[in-house]
């Protein structure tokens, strides 16, 4: 018993012991952290560089992000001052802070000391080297609300919508067909905006001119600007009660982005073509390549679906044989998801029929 009762008391000392070094061990890299942060200020170049390149491989891992976020307050100013400089150093810089900003508590933070003003200030820089990683960096920061309104510029009469207007821009301007396309995950940023109706609103207004641009985007060879349109159309349209005059202004490249997607393999006759305006028209009476991605396909048929939940979207949508084109996109699908969206749209067409067929006839 008493020899039992000895090993017991070793084995609490010996916990005892394991705890206290541990706990010595924490401190001593907590101090050792503090030190790494603090070299990233340094005057010394090469100092500085081989700093953030310990940050950035810290980031790759998550225990390094769950330590770094303790110090969210220091390293992220510390990080952050160090975007404009050479490629060699601003490159490892954001890296970090895009590994940094997939913990939302870190990115709350970032939102909160500007960030996001700071970063649409750098990205347009005549110099910068950086621009893909400064819009990826932009994508993690529209996922919160915060981060938004901030983009948005909500509250800034003067200014609202300018950042906006300037991504779209670069977004445009940029094609995929070259071998770098920074402005691709523009795509993604005009997805999380429109999530929230101060940036519907915006995207849609006549004036601005902003959702005519983006759409045409959709002609893209990029999947990721493709997603990226349909995602942002499908958002946009659930300001169909609201503002569908202003979704129908740009009907000539609304519907075929909506359409031509879910249209299937086949070559439409002329009876069908005919009731359909050109670029609609044009498009479907030839072999094309299409679309496979069921996502795609979901959110067109889901913002399709918005519009006609309205009296005029529906009378718009007859009359450019919509109808026609569902039928025989249907046939040729083979995705259950996708086809239950079709299958919705179906059925809200077969219940307002008695309006829209006496409409079109």
């Amino acid at each position: 018993m008493g020899l039992t009762r000895t090993n017991e008391l070793s084995k609490y000392s010996l916990f005892a012991l394991c705890l206290k070094q541990s706990k010595r061990l924490l401190k001593k890299m907590a101090t050792e952290l503090e030190e790494l942060i603090g070299f990233l200020s340094s005057p010394s170049p090469p100092v500085k560089k081989a700093a953030v390149l310990i940050v950035r491989d810290f980031t790759g891992s998550d225990e390094g992000l769950q330590s770094l976020g303790k110090y969210s307050d220091v390293v992220l100013p510390a990080l952050s001052r160090l975007l404009p400089e050479n490629k060699e150093v601003s490159e490892p810089a954001a890296q970090a802070l895009v590994n940094l900003s997939q913990k939302s508590d870190v990115t709350g933070k970032m939102v909160e000391m500007g960030m996001v003003t700071f970063i649409m200030d750098s990205l347009y820089k005549k110099d910068c080297g950086i621009p893909e990683l400064l819009v990826m960096l932009l994508v993690n920061l529209t996922q919160l609300d915060s981060g938004i309104d901030s983009l948005l510029q909500v509250g800034d009469e003067k200014m609202h919508g300018l950042h906006v207007l300037k991504l779209v821009r670069s977004f445009c301007a940029s094609s995929s067909d070259r071998k770098e396309d920074p402005f691709e995950h523009v795509a993604s940023i005009l997805v999380n905006i429109s999530r929230k109706e101060a940036g519907r609103k915006l995207l849609l207004e006549p004036k601005r001119g902003l959702i005519k641009q983006i759409i045409r985007q959709f002609d893209s060879n990029s999947l990721v600007r493709k997603k990226g349109v349909s995602g942002t159309m499908r958002n946009c349209c659930f300001e169909a009660d609201n503002q569908l005059q202003n979704l129908l202004l740009i009907s000539e490249f609304l519907w075929p982005a909506l359409l031509l997607p879910v249209s299937g393999n086949k070559v439409y006759s002329e009876q069908d073509t005919s009731k359909m305006p050109l670029e609609l028209g044009s498009a479907l009476s030839i072999d094309r390549e299409s679309v496979t991605d069921p996502e795609i396909k979901v959110q067109v048929l889901e913002a399709i679906y918005l519009l006609v939940s309205q009296e005029a979207g529906r009378r718009a949508f007859w009359s450019v044989n919509g109808p026609r084109i569902l039928q025989v996109g249907y046939e040729y699908e083979e995705h259950s998801k996708v086809m239950e969206a079709f299958e919705q749209i179906g059925s809200l067409l077969i219940q307002e029929g008695g309006v829209d067929e006496e409409a079109s006839s």
